[in-house]
C-alpha cells in the first residue's frame, strides 16, 4: 500500500543546505519559545481579565478560566505561537519561506485534505460507537443547539490553527528538516511521533489511562507521518487530524476540560473509575481504528486514498 517515495524525497531534498541539526535545534527553540510566551500572554491575560469581569466560577482561578468556553477558545488561539515561530524560523534560520513547509510544490493540497478530514470523520464515529459499547455513560452536553451552530465556525476555524499549526511543526519543520539531515526514518519519522506523543500525557489521568491514550496518539502520528510520506505534501495530515479534534471538541467529549462546546460528553478518561482491562480494550479500539484510516487512506482500491500531487511529485 505504500506507494513510491519520489514526492517524499522531493519534498525533504526542497530544504536548503541552511537546512541542518544544529539549525534545526536553533529553530525548533524559537518555535517553543514563541509558543511558550504567545499561551502566557493569552491564557494569562484572559484569565486577568475574566477575574476583573467575575466570571469566573469558584475554585483556581486559572483551571476554572480554561475549563470555561472562552477559556478554551483563548487556548486554542495559543497555538498561533507555532505559526509565528515557524515563520521566523524559516525566514531567518533556514532562509526559506514558510510555505516551503506544505510540499514541494509550496501548496496545501486541497484533496489531501479533504480525503484525509472525510476518511477520519469515519472512523472517529466508528471508535465512538465502540467506546458506547464498552462505557456507554453518555450524557447530552450544557450547550444548547442554537448556541452550538454559532460557535461551529469558530470552533472549527480555531481548531484547524491548532492541529494544522501541530502539523506544521512535527510532520513539516521536524520532519522534513531531520529527513534531510539524516537518511534513516528511525530518526525522522520516530523522534517528531514521540515528541509529539509525549505532549499528550495527563497529569489528571491513571498510568493505565496514560498509557493506552499514549499508544492511540502514537498510532495516529505513525498515520499522520505515512500520508505524509506517500503524498510529499501535508494536505491529508491537516485534514486527518482536524476531523480527529473537531470530533472531541464539537461531537463528543471525553475530557472534563474541553466538553464546553461538545453536543455529548462521554465518561472522561481523566476519572479514576477505569479498569487495567478498560484501559486496554480502549487503546485497542484506537489502534485498530487508526489502522482502518490507514486502510482507507493507503489502499489502492479505497475511493478515498490519497496520492501524490503531480505538483509535489515532480
Amino acid at each position: 500500500m505504500i506507494s513510491d517515495p519520489t514526492a517524499f524525497k522531493r519534498y525533504r531534498n526542497t530544504a536548503t543546505e541552511k537546512t541542518n541539526l544544529p539549525r534545526l535545534i536553533i529553530g525548533t527553540a524559537v518555535v517553543v519559545l514563541f509558543w511558550v510566551a504567545i499561551t502566557l500572554v493569552v491564557v494569562l491575560g484572559g484569565t486577568y481579565v475574566a477575574i476583573l469581569w467575575h466570571v469566573l466560577p469558584g475554585g483556581p482561578p486559572l483551571q476554572g478560566f480554561l475549563a470555561s468556553p472562552i477559556g478554551i477558545l483563548t487556548a486554542l488561539t495559543s497555538f498561533a505561537g507555532i505559526w509565528l515561530g515557524l515563520w521566523l524560523a524559516m525566514r531567518f534560520v533556514h532562509g526559506e519561506p514558510l510555505s516551503a513547509l506544505f510540499g514541494a510544490s509550496r501548496r496545501v493540497s486541497l484533496s489531501g485534505f479533504l480525503k484525509g478530514l472525510v476518511t477520519v470523520l469515519i472512523t472517529s464515529a466508528l471508535s465512538e460507537i465502540l467506546l458506547y459499547w464498552l462505557q456507554p455513560e453518555i450524557a447530552r452536553g450544557t450547550i444548547n443547539l442554537s448556541t452550538w451552530l454559532l460557535f461551529l465556525l469558530p470552533i472549527v476555524a480555531l481548531t484547524l490553527l491548532q492541529t494544522s499549526s501541530e502539523e506544521m511543526l512535527f510532520r513539516g519543520y521536524l520532519l522534513r528538516g531531520l529527513a534531510k539531515c539524516f537518511e534513516s526514518p528511525y530518526v525522522w519519522a520516530l523522534l517528531p511521533a514521540l515528541l509529539f506523543t509525549s505532549l499528550h500525557w495527563s497529569p489528571g489521568s491513571t498510568p493505565a489511562i496514560n498509557a493506552c491514550v499514549l499508544a492511540s496518539i502514537a498510532a495516529f502520528a505513525l498515520l499522520l507521518t505515512l500520508v505524509v510520506y506517500v503524498t510529499g505534501n501535508l494536505g491529508a495530515a491537516f485534514g486527518a487530524h482536524l476531523g480527529n479534534n473537531l470530533t472531541g471538541f464539537l461531537l463528543i467529549s471525553h475530557q472534563e476540560n474541553y466538553n464546553s462546546f461538545a453536543l455529548f460528553n462521554a465518561k472522561p478518561l481523566e476519572g479514576p473509575d477505569w479498569t487495567t482491562m478498560d484501559a486496554v480494550i480502549i487503546a485497542a479500539i484506537g489502534i485498530v481504528c487508526t489502522l482502518l484510516t490507514i486502510l482507507l487512506l493507503l489502499h489502492p482500491r479505497s475511493p478515498l486514498k490519497v496520492t501524490a500531487d503531480p505538483r509535489d511529485a515532480g
